[in-house]
């Protein structure tokens, strides 16, 4: 195993600590009285984590695609079962990304949660622990075990603390969930008895059947595009969105939607790369239509929350559309894709967590003319929307740009499709800000709803803006946006190696395993060898 991993150079293992500090921060909520405590020990801990976080970039190895920081301990030797963590260049944003989003959904719920804030705390740092463990997981037990762990917080974040239609939303999440951690089991449990381990990097350097690839490569996809979510497993998204209260929201955008981008990355390319090549134009449409599907759904919606929801399957299209390149530039640009969506769409859904504390409605039209009201909402409101749909010089073009540069240079059908994509998203969120800030529909936007702020005059309700707690948190955010947008580079030299690596692993296994057909990895399988492949689904042994 030390062959994968370099041992960690710290004083202290830097990773457990990341999961131990919001557990143990769980535990102590249980014992805290008042409201306020409960508050500010649920951000004292969250940004603690965050801070021990930062060792991960400042000490990082930029030559090595070994995994990094790394601890390894016995568990169950008796079936070769070890807690091994540690993280390479793709993991560790993901794990960055995790730890500075979380100090923010508590800020964002310092008000809008107004009952049992305690077990709110308690579960949102449960649910830290389990995220972090996803990505730092070398063991593909560990993993599902984390994996799962993430199921019952979520669920609990939108049954307790959601909206009206609160206990469908749930359940749904729930079935679909569940539903792909079944398939994401089987693979496990398929590659355990093939190989006699569940070590991860061991898992990739195995060379398997071409049907026995096939057959994990689909239960690995039916998992992790369940999570993404790609079409046509997204219907649980916008139901998932709009009924989780704003903490909620912003942890499905940002961090749990890219455990599926992160999954194909980490299970379906280095471990089936026959397969991944074999379905690769397949997964490339599926994308497509994620992307233009998500686009159009989103242009049609009243709803603030429900059009930011679509608009996560559409840019998360351009995520697996990158990833299933196989190509430098498209698995960058997936990556740095996956970011900004957690920095910009987290942002977003912020934004109307803030409208709705005020106005106590999600609607468009409930929530219109707010330029003259709102002056430092709206100025946040359009610039988190310009990055959203790529706007040059924010951080959501660096990623859009590096994966429309990748699908033209080979697909250029589908680079025009995501073109159209693309143009939706500037469609809805332009419309968005020009209804949200100048339009005023029939001016019932600003009525008093009995919220207790400002005065009424003329039948206008006088909304308050920003005030320090939410700015802060929105500039914090907006830091992110100006620099990835200006300065990508720190990030893309963290991944860059452990990407080419990647990309040979792949190269090398699709070389190596035949695929039934000498076709190439960018072009359609004929009808004719999909079917004689199939009589080797069945056959793998």
């Amino acid at each position: 195993m030390e062959h994968y991993l370099i041992e960690n150079a710290l004083s202290y293992p830097i990773l457990t600590v990341l999961i131990l500090v919001p557990l143990i921060g769980a535990g102590v909520t249980l014992f805290l009285k008042s409201d306020l405590m409960i508050k500010a020990w649920g951000l004292m801990v969250t940004v603690l984590t965050a801070a021990l976080s930062l060792p991960l970039f400042f000490n990082w190895d930029f030559q090595t695609p070994k995994y990094q920081f790394a601890q390894l301990s016995e568990w169950f030797p008796i079936l070769h079962l070890n807690y091994v963590v540690g993280v390479d260049g793709i993991s560790v944003l993901l794990v960055l990304l995790t730890t500075f989003v979380m100090p923010l959904c508590i800020l964002c719920s310092w008000t809008y949660i107004k009952t049992r804030f305690k077990e709110f705390v308690l579960v949102t740092l449960l649910m830290e622990t389990a995220m972090i463990g996803v990505f730092i997981s070398l063991n593909t037990v560990l993993f599902f075990v984390f994996w799962e762990a993430m199921l019952v917080p979520m669920y609990l974040l939108i049954a307790i603390w959601g909206g009206e239609r609160k206990d469908y939303a749930s359940i749904k999440f729930f079935l679909y969930t569940l539903l792909g951690s079944i398939f994401l089991l089987v693979s496990i449990v398929a590659l355990y008895v093939k190989t006699g381990t569940f070590f991860i990097p061991e898992l990739m350097t195995h060379t398997y059947s071409f049907g026995f690839q096939m057959w994990i490569f689909l239960a690995f996809t039916l998992a992790f595009a369940i999570k993404v979510p790609m079409f046509p497993f997204h219907t649980w998204l916008p139901a998932a969105h709009v009924e989780a209260p704003v903490a909620g929201s912003v942890i499905l955008a940002s961090i749990l939607l890219k455990m599926g981008g992160y999954g194909f990355l980490r299970f379906c390319l280095p471990m089936a790369p026959a397969a991944t090549n074999y379905c690769m134009p397949y997964l490339i449409l599926f994308s497509v239509i994620s992307i233009v599907v998500g686009g159009y759904l989103a242009l049609g919606q009243s709803d603030i929350k429900k059009l930011i929801a679509y608009s996560s399957v559409g840019h998360m299209g351009f995520v697996t559309l990158g990833i299933f390149l196989l190509s430098d530039e498209g698995l960058k640009g997936a990556m740095m894709q996956m970011i900004n969506h957690g920095v910009t769409t987290g942002a977003l859904f912020i934004l109307v967590g803030i409208i709705y504390e005020r106005t106590h409605s999600r609607e468009i039209a409930d929530n219109s003319a707010l330029g003259m009201l709102m002056p430092a909402y709206v100025t946040f409101l359009v610039l988190f929307s310009l990055a959203s749909f790529g706007f040059p010089g924010t951080n959501g073009f660096v990623g859009e740009f590096l994966v429309l540069l990748a699908v033209f240079k080979t697909h250029k059908v589908a680079g025009a499709f995501s073109i159209v994509g693309a143009i939706l998203a500037a469609a809805y969120m332009l419309r968005l800000v020009q209804k949200m800030v100048w339009s005023d529909s029939d001016g019932h936007a600003h009525h008093d709803h009995g919220d207790g702020h400002g005065d009424s005059h003329g039948g206008h309700h006088a909304l308050y803006d920003l005030n320090m707690r939410e700015a802060g948190t929105l500039i914090f955010l907006l830091c992110f946006v100006f620099w990835i947008g200006l300065n990508p580079k720190p990030l893309l030299d963290v991944m860059d190696v452990s990407v080419t690596h990647l990309l040979q692993q792949v190269s090398d296994g699709a070389q190596i395993i035949p695929t039934g057909g000498e076709h190439g990895g960018g072009h359609h399988a004929s009808l004719m060898e999909w079917g004689q492949n199939i009589k080797q689904f069945f056959a793998f042994r």
